[in-house]
């Protein structure tokens, strides 16, 4: 969760362009999801960040920032 939420801090990407990105990658997770993975792990509803949505995240983010082919 820690590696998950300073990206997103250092990319200063909203909760929206994050879904957008787990989106244009194949995975679609709700905003309370999403929000639930950002939560301290003392609160009722965290959620543990699995390998597979930060895969599906690097993967969105490959899709929207790699070069076009001509």
């Amino acid at each position: 969760n820690l590696v998950f939420k300073k990206l997103k801090i250092a990319m200063d990407l909203k909760s929206d362009e994050v879904l957008g990105l787990l989106k244009l990658a194949g995975m679609e997770i709700s905003n309370q999801e999403l929000s639930a993975l950002f939560r301290s792990p003392g609160h009722k509803n965290y959620r543990q960040c699995k390998d597979q949505i930060l895969r599906y995240f690097l993967k969105g983010l490959n899709l929207k920032h790699r070069p076009e082919d001509s």
